[in-house]
């Protein structure tokens, strides 16, 4: 129940913020916003400020407390704005590209700004942790200690792939290879360049998948201060999101299995574990899930902000508006293909959950 409930203060937190930041872009650019609601479904109440006598927006709190949403008028084509007697400078439609763009972008760039802020108070209380890829721990019998690696050395690469952060390791000795030997190109504290081939020990689980073992870590030493915790905060929003674009391009040309993504189900399972361990692990989840939904829908895929975008770019190309029906039309296709997967993922979140 906790996780549960966890789980829904932390999406409809974010979820808040990304439309709070189409909202005030929206408002700063002269649009009329119909409704900016915190939740889904049936409205439990509603208000209207008396100072918006030109754009009375209904703020409301609606049932389900999952999602939420900035209804703008206009947003691909002028509406009939129901009750409302709007001109047609009112509609974002309406509005000039680079203005349209930056109201699309801006609950991306909310949502970027919050996991950082997120990493660096929680480095302000707890320490920062090096996020480098500096080897910490190498501990001796492991394949990594046996192929000559070092603590205190730097991996560059691995397999030819650029391998700057823990992050970004990570994803790489994860990846689907032919091969069962690992390249690790690493600088030595002398600054000599040098190359490793390690072979993983591979470690059968209980459920039959494997494990690849390397016996390597980064170093857990904290740092505290406010210049390191600034420093952990930049580099770790740069290493997820350049992380969150290695995953996207593994997943596409097949190196990584879609069985490694999670839906709403696989996140409550995480968020359970985050809440077991500290209150540290839930502020980190928070902000990870915070960029990482800054980075969904920024990509250029239609139904996400990133897709309208797109159509904003196309548009200024062509110097000519894309048919409202054609727009919509792809947007409800991209929709439906997000809802399937989503499905997909669900099932198979529920296997593992109850496997």
């Amino acid at each position: 129940m906790l996780a549960l409930i966890l789980l829904i203060l932390i999406l409809g937190f974010l979820i808040f913020v990304h439309e709070l930041g189409h909202f005030i872009t929206a408002k700063k650019n002269g649009c009329y916003v119909y409704e900016f609601a915190l939740g889904m479904g049936p409205k439990l109440f509603g208000f209207r400020r008396k100072k918006e006598k030109n754009d009375p927006t209904l703020y409301s709190l609606r049932l389900f407390p999952i999602g939420g949403y900035c209804a703008i008028a206009g947003e691909i084509d002028e509406d009939d704005g129901g009750d409302v007697k709007l001109k047609k400078d009112d509609y974002m439609c309406n509005k000039k590209i680079w203005q349209r763009c930056v109201i699309l972008i801006a609950g991306v760039v909310m949502n970027f700004i919050t996991g950082f802020i997120i990493l660096f108070i929680s480095a302000l209380i707890w320490g920062a942790t090096e996020q480098e890829s500096i080897v910490g721990m190498a501990p001796e019998g492991y394949p990594v200690s046996e192929a000559g690696i070092e603590v205190g050395d730097k991996i560059l690469e691995i397999n030819g792939k650029s391998a700057k952060t823990w992050d970004k390791i990570t994803i790489i000795l994860n990846l689907k290879q032919d091969s069962d030997v690992y390249t690790f190109k690493v600088e030595k504290e002398d600054g000599s360049i040098k190359e490793y081939e390690v072979t993983p020990t591979i470690v059968e689980n209980e459920d039959g998948s494997e494990t690849k073992v390397f016996g390597i870590g980064q170093d857990t030493t904290r740092k505290n201060g406010l210049w390191s915790a600034l420093k952990y905060a930049f580099t770790k929003t740069g290493s997820i999101i350049s992380s969150m674009w290695s995953i996207v391009g593994n997943l596409i040309i097949g190196k990584l299995p879609l069985s490694s993504l999670s839906g709403p189900i696989g996140v409550y399972s995480i968020v359970g574990e985050a809440a077991k361990n500290s209150a540290e692990s839930v502020l980190y989840l928070t902000a990870y899930l915070s960029i990482n939904l800054g980075f969904i829908n920024i990509l250029p895929f239609p139904a996400f902000d990133g897709g309208r975008v797109l159509f904003l770019i196309i548009e200024a190309i062509r110097k000519k508006k894309m048919n409202p029906k054609i727009e919509n039309g792809i947007n409800l296709i991209g929709f439906v293909l997000l809802m399937l997967l989503m499905i997909v993922i669900s099932v198979k979140d529920v296997f593992n959950l109850i496997g």
